[in-house]
């Protein structure tokens, strides 16, 4: 094995990075071009984290997004800076949401065009009211959205200095304020359309559309400000292209990846660090001026003997699928290639969501589990085999909603495959013929589709309760006790650059940007 992945070959670096998902991989390619000595520690066999990109299926080429899956969160500017052989496909239908209506299947079909997306509303609902509505509303995070992502890589602005450049009091009011069910209320009156709108608030995040933690709002406003526009694009090649790209420029500045090398400790006296590791051979130290922790808040504190947070808690179910044929939709108006191509929300009507996060808070399984899928290989087929692309196979990836870590905690593998059930169940009700008659065998004659729950996810990547943002979302302006960029612990040398930092969250490495950013301005200092 080359000293780059298995040895870290020396004893001391400027910068030790703990964990090599996407964040920490960004925040080495900047300190090594940089000219620093780094060397990131990974626990698992390979880099990437939660953003990879592996064949689940025995047998089968399919290589699928297998936790993180859609881009939008990553700016730009850090593509160009690192030079990545990396590009993401723009869908072009937004979302489908199937409906029964008057005793006929019906639904919402956003994209294609205005003209096609006005037709939509109109069929819909009547009218040209909820579509006006939702050019409004849109029209309104598009204008936060170009105003509020440029900060997410700049030094963390005041609460007022956000406010100041948004510069806008209605849109200001309605995601930073006040409960985003108020707003969506107030735009819209179509169960379905509030629905739609509120998913995005919703995503990974356990929380009604009233809640006065304003978690939801978080939650929503990182959906809509990606890229300046809040469009979620498909990573051509699959996520695990993104994270192979990231290692690639890492490597090629200089900096050392060491895989199979679990941090268990970390020491500081808030000017220099050690960090002990773990190995198949033993035990090793590393020396640094800087570590930054590409893990979650529970796992810095863990490292370095500190109180932990509060308990995290993901509340999601993610299944992966290959389909040897997309299903057809009892809705005929609608082509299922067009249906599945962007988000196919289930279950998501605004009241449905309200009565399933009231059953899930109430310790059971919604009764119409609320979810969406999207089909990755419509918009980007390099994923799959020439042959799968021949038989017309194609992916699908299905993320649940308000399933907490807690309902799992009996059983994790009964509740999983009666939520699994229960949920396919829901997407059957708008098919013409059942999701399992489409499913593709891998090569053990068993149907291709997995579950992970948010305790699969814990055990499988270390993620807090499963919860996919490490913790709940922070607003992307200063606070008490967070610093300058946003990535600041207790420790003066040692920076979190992982989801729970500041302005952390989905597949963006801005926290591993801030952090790097962080280190250089300390050390120039």
């Amino acid at each position: 094995m080359p000293a780059h992945e298995g040895d870290p070959g020396r004893r001391a670096y400027d910068v030790v990075i703990v964990g090599g998902g996407h964040n920490g991989l960004v925040a080495a390619a900047y300190l090594a071009r940089a000219g620093r000595s780094v060397l990131v520690l990974e626990r698992l066999d390979h880099t990437g984290g939660a953003a990879v990109s592996t064949r689940p299926f025995t047998g089968v080429d399919a290589r699928l997004s297998r936790y993180s899956y859609l881009v939008s969160l990553l700016p730009s500017k850090i593509v160009r800076d690192l030079g990545l052989d990396f590009r993401v496909q723009r869908r072009t239908i937004s979302s489908y949401t199937p409906v029964e209506r008057d005793g006929r299947a019906t639904g919402l079909l956003v994209g294609g065009g205005e003209a096609r997306t006005r037709e939509a509303f109109a069929r819909l609902t009547g009218g040209e009211r909820e579509y006006e509505a939702w050019q409004r509303f849109y029209g309104m995070t598009g204008r936060l959205a170009e105003r509020v992502f440029p900060t997410l890589t700049e030094p963390l602005p005041t609460r007022e200095e956000l406010r100041r450049r948004v510069d806008d009091e209605e849109a200001w009011r309605a995601l930073f304020e006040e409960p985003v069910g108020v707003a969506v209320e107030e735009h819209f009156t179509d169960d379905l359309v509030r629905g739609v709108v509120l998913t995005d608030a919703l995503i990974g995040t356990f929380a009604d559309a009233h809640d006065p933690s304003l978690r939801q709002n978080r939650c929503l406003l990182y959906h809509v400000i990606g890229g300046g526009t809040g469009a979620w694009d498909v990573p051509v090649g699959g996520m695990g292209a993104l994270t192979d790209a990231l290692a690639d420029a890492a490597r090629s500045a200089g900096a050392v990846l060491a895989t199979g090398h679990e941090a268990v400790r970390i020491d500081t006296d808030g000017r220099g660090a050690e960090v002990t590791y773990r190995t198949a051979d033993g035990e090793g130290v590393a020396a640094a001026r800087h570590v930054l922790v590409n893990a979650s808040p529970q796992a810095l504190a863990a490292l370095t003997g500190d109180a932990p947070p509060a308990p995290a808690e993901g509340a999601q179910l993610k299944v992966n699928m290959l389909l040897e044929r997309l299903p057809r939709l009892r809705d005929t108006s609608v082509d299922p290639r067009a249906a599945f191509a962007g988000t196919f929300h289930i279950a998501e009507g605004y009241a449905q969501l309200a009565t399933a996060h009231a059953q899930a808070a109430a310790g059971e399984l919604p009764a119409a589990p609320p979810s969406e899928i999207y089909c990755h290989s419509l918009t980007d087929p390099t994923i799959l085999g020439p042959d799968l692309v021949e038989r017309g196979c194609q992916t699908l990836t299905l993320f649940g909603l308000h399933t907490p870590a807690r309902l799992f905690a009996p059983d994790n593998d009964a509740v999983r495959e009666d939520l699994l059930k229960a949920t396919l169940a829901q997407l059957d009700a708008h098919l013409a013929e059942p999701l399992a008659d489409c499913l593709a065998t891998d090569a053990d004659g068993r149907p291709c589709i997995e579950a992970k729950t948010p305790l699969d996810l814990e055990r499988d990547l270390g993620l807090p309760g499963g919860n996919i943002f490490h913790r709940d979302l922070a607003w992307p302006y200063a606070q008490d006790g967070v610093g300058r960029w946003g990535v600041e612990t207790p420790h003066a040398n040692v920076l979190l650059c992982g989801a729970g930092a500041v302005r952390g969250g989905g597949v963006s490495g801005v926290p591993g940007h801030n952090a790097a950013m962080a280190v250089l301005e300390d050390l120039a200092g």
